[in-house]
């Protein structure tokens, strides 16, 4: 079994015992998350469930940590015009566990 969730503008393919890096979520490490936004449900059986037949359905899971990424530069440049400019980003994450898929 697995679903399709969306969180921080993002879709995710998740299963349960799963681990996922997610845009940053508040809350402290240990914490139990109730991901709602579910797309898509796929049981056992290949049925897929989606639209309005998933109803309440949701992902429960837990917070593993949180982190920042890697580095990326952003170098900025007008030929013949003297300009240049360097920018660094380090984006936050959260590291979740996928505990459970509740139908």
């Amino acid at each position: 079994m697995y679903a399709v969730i969306q969180t921080g503008g993002k879709q995710y393919r998740v299963a349960p015992g799963q681990t996922i890096e997610v845009e940053k979520l508040p809350g402290d490490a240990g914490t139990q998350v109730e991901l709602g936004q579910v797309i898509a449900v796929v049981k056992d059986s290949d049925q897929l469930v989606a639209g309005p037949d998933l109803g309440d359905a949701k992902v429960t899971a837990t917070i593993a940590g949180h982190g920042r990424g890697s580095k990326v530069v952003v170098f900025k440049f007008k030929c013949k015009k003297q300009y240049k400019r360097t920018i660094g980003h380090r984006q936050s994450y959260t590291r979740l566990k996928v505990d459970d898929i509740v139908i």
